[in-house]
């Protein structure tokens, strides 16, 4: 029985584009391995504090040496990086605020990367795992739009879960989303609905080929 770890991070419910396309894909997940199991994450209804000093600084000592209040403070990172080794695969909604990923994600992430465990080590825990990004935008950042190199998501995400914790990383990028709602983007309503039906199609091909993998 796989385990499928599923994190959305979009403030925007029902309204999102990511969250969308990563319902669309656990919906395929489950439909594909109805014996598996999903663990869920709501960062923007329940955002992961951001780490303290306490708790940095814990996961830098022997949990046998930890003192009461070390462990307190590193029973939540515990938590979360226990989550991620014991998924089979992860999902991840990132949607792009202010040319970069939400404040939760990163709160989460401060929190699974630790060091000598899940990253910086010869074999870090997690590694190997696939883990796909759902990385939705308002607008385009594509090469030869005006808006290229502006895009701090993906190559911050393709580095610190591919090369800091050892995942496979592959994405998923709705973009043009502002496109239905911004009446200066008008003209771009054609290039958003392909983006979009071409995202919806990526998860329901990617969620079935991963869950049979996994289940063969």
């Amino acid at each position: 029985m796989a385990t499928l770890l599923h994190i959305d991070s979009s403030l925007n419910g029902d309204n999102s584009a990511s969250r969308a396309v990563t319902a669309l894909y656990r919906e395929v997940w489950e439909s594909e391995h109805p014996d598996g199991k999903v663990v869920y994450r709501d960062l923007a209804a329940e955002p992961v504090p951001h780490v303290d000093a306490l708790a940095y600084y814990a996961g830098y000592v022997a949990p046998q040496d930890r003192t009461p209040e070390q462990r307190e403070a590193y029973a939540l990172n515990e938590e979360l990086i226990s989550e991620l080794e014991n998924a089979d695969a992860i999902l991840i909604g990132a949607p792009m605020y202010n040319y970069s990923i939400p404040s939760t994600l990163k709160a989460w992430l401060d929190r699974v990367i630790a060091v000598g465990r899940t990253s910086m080590t010869a074999n870090p825990t997690a590694a190997g795992k696939p883990v796909t990004v759902v990385t939705s935008r308002g607008g385009s950042y594509a090469p030869g739009t005006p808006q290229e190199g502006n895009d701090f998501v993906e190559p911050y995400l393709r580095h610190v879960l591919g090369n800091g914790l050892g995942l496979d990383v592959d994405f998923i990028v709705p973009e043009l989303t502002l496109a239905p709602s911004n009446p200066a983007m008008a003209e771009l309503i054609p290039l958003f609905e392909k983006s979009r039906d071409l995202a919806q199609e990526q998860a329901r091909s990617k969620a079935a080929a991963l869950a049979a993998r996994l289940t063969a």
